[in-house]
């Protein structure tokens, strides 16, 4: 038996005072964090959650987050974590899809409304019957979005005590949703034993201060798989430290690493761009930068290829050598990890890290040496998609998966991505399916046909660019098309640009052939 909550359990018992959990001025030690998510299991079985049901989360890097994660776990619950950026309609699809139960959503700001995008899609799924908002003012017990019951109201009464649900090792344990270019994302389902055992991995890449400290900034998104796993179950496994940052901002992430002694951080190389960014805009003295540095042991970048130079130019800055790694949602997600305390070259992603097994196959499965699409093995491929038979058939055979990752392997065994068969797009860190937002596209008036490539950008990576071929007669402008897809897809989503052409390059087959279009 197994059950991922055992990481926050664990550190209740042996480091209960120690501080879990820091958000300003709040600092949350294990045992309060511990009842808190005891609390928010006894609400969720006295709301008629069972085990194997699902339980949607929306909230960025609060406390919040942690509490109802690993309360749901402890009732056996399914986790869905939910992008904050997703409009009403992604939403309801994502509640829909995986079945959920409950909603659990912060109630936002005016600059981030995910309270009443949330409440709006709870609505319009009959099968979600439990909606808490997640208030913007600590112990608010009256919420701000009508008709909409606060986490503060619904604890009042529920006991800090609870029996953790024996679930199995591979019972789900949380289903992150991802996508391919078959349109509407797929939720993958994770075990406890994925997770658990993905994070163990992390912990062992990451090293504690000399002086023993270990204090992560947190800013990866925990609704990501990235985040969830190096900037929180791995952390926590170790019985470490999480300084809590909703959104990342240079200036602010260096006040913290100052401020709390940050040993350990992770990001997409776009964080570490502005990191390097605020230090050279910052006025003479405005940080400590010898105290920073001194007290920072490691760093990890994922979500994007790390540029040479900016890896090159962190390390003169504060001593610490960047490790690379790479993983998808469906593998829980590290694979790999350049590693400069083992062997790491530049664009490498790595060796596979311990129990994962990676080789190079064509497209009937059969292994290649040289180039050829990344397969994977090992501990931390998930169960499957979440009721998709037709797509787990696709990319799982005999224990392996099938990455969509084209990629070369030289004399010493490291790999290096040459592309990406499944055409996604990496903005900032996120991952963008251009076929979701073709199909938006295509239901303007005036789009005839839609391609939508990356594009390269100075500091999100890549952008999102859309080729459009009009209806005949028709006026329609590149701002128009972008506020019609604005208004339906998440912030990160839709195209920063529309190029329309009277034709697009095809196969013989009528496959568009979109290198051409990048």
């Amino acid at each position: 038996m197994l059950n991922l909550s055992v990481l926050l359990e664990d550190g209740a018992r042996s480091v209960p005072d120690k501080d879990c959990l820091v958000f300003g001025d709040l600092r949350l030690n294990y045992a309060l964090t511990n009842m808190i998510a005891n609390q928010v299991a006894n609400l969720l079985v006295s709301r008629g959650v069972r085990p194997g049901d699902r339980v949607a989360l929306a909230s960025p890097n609060l406390p919040y987050f942690p509490f109802v994660y690993y309360g749901a776990l402890k009732a056996g619950a399914v986790v869905v974590p939910l992008n904050v950026l997703l409009t009403p309609r992604e939403i309801a699809y994502h509640l829909e899809d995986s079945g959920a139960k409950a909603l659990f959503a912060f109630t936002g700001s005016p600059e981030l409304p995910l309270g009443e995008r949330a409440f709006e899609a709870f609505g319009q799924v009959d099968s979600c019957e439990t909606y808490i908002d997640l208030p913007g003012t600590p112990g608010a017990t009256e919420s701000t979005i009508e008709g909409a019951e606060t986490l503060w109201k619904a604890l009042e009464g529920q006991p800090g005590e609870f029996e953790t649900v024996q679930t199995g090792a591979e019972d789900t344990a949380v289903i992150i949703y991802t996508s391919g270019t078959t349109g509407r994302p797929k939720g993958a389902e994770l075990s406890h034993n994925n997770l658990l055992m993905n994070a163990v991995i992390s912990a062992r890449v990451v090293n504690a201060h000399p002086d023993g400290r270990d204090v992560s900034l947190t800013v990866l998104p925990l609704f990501h798989i990235f985040g969830q796993t190096v900037m929180l179950n791995g952390p926590l496994y170790r019985g470490g430290t999480l300084v809590l940052m909703p959104r990342f901002d240079g200036d602010e992430a260096l006040r913290l690493m100052e401020k709390e002694g940050v040993t350990g951080f992770a990001g997409v190389p776009t964080m570490y761009w502005g990191l390097l960014n605020a230090v050279q805009a910052a006025e003479p003295g405005a940080y400590d930068l010898e105290k920073i540095a001194s007290n920072m042991v490691d760093a990890a970048s994922g979500g994007a290829s790390l540029p040479g130079q900016l890896a090159e130019d962190f390390t003169k800055t504060f001593g610490v050598e960047i490790k690379e790694g790479y993983g998808l949602s469906e593998t829980s997600p590290v694979v790999s990890f350049n590693n400069p305390k083992v062997l790491a070259k530049t664009g490498s992603i790595g060796l596979p890290v311990w129990g994962v097994e990676m080789k190079l196959i064509d497209p009937d499965w059969n292994e290649v040496q040289d180039e050829g699409e990344i397969a994977v093995r090992g501990h931390c491929v998930m169960k499957g998609y979440h009721n998709r038979p037709e797509a787990n058939a696709e990319v799982l055979r005999d224990g392996w998966f099938r990455t969509g990752d084209i990629a070369r392997r030289d004399e010493d065994g490291m790999y290096f991505i040459v592309d990406r068969s499944k055409d996604m797009i990496i903005r900032g860190g996120y991952n963008v399916y251009p076929r979701e937002i073709e199909e938006v596209l295509m239901t303007h008036p005036a789009v005839s046909l839609a391609a939508v490539v990356g594009v390269p950008h100075d500091t999100h990576g890549e952008e999102v660019k859309a080729f459009v071929i009009k209806d005949a007669d028709t006026d329609a402008t590149e701002q128009e098309i972008i506020d019609f897809a604005k208004e339906r897809l998440a912030a990160y989503k839709y195209p920063r640009s529309v190029e329309f052409r009277t034709e697009l390059p095809m196969t013989a087959t009528g496959k568009i052939l979109k290198r051409e279009l990048r």
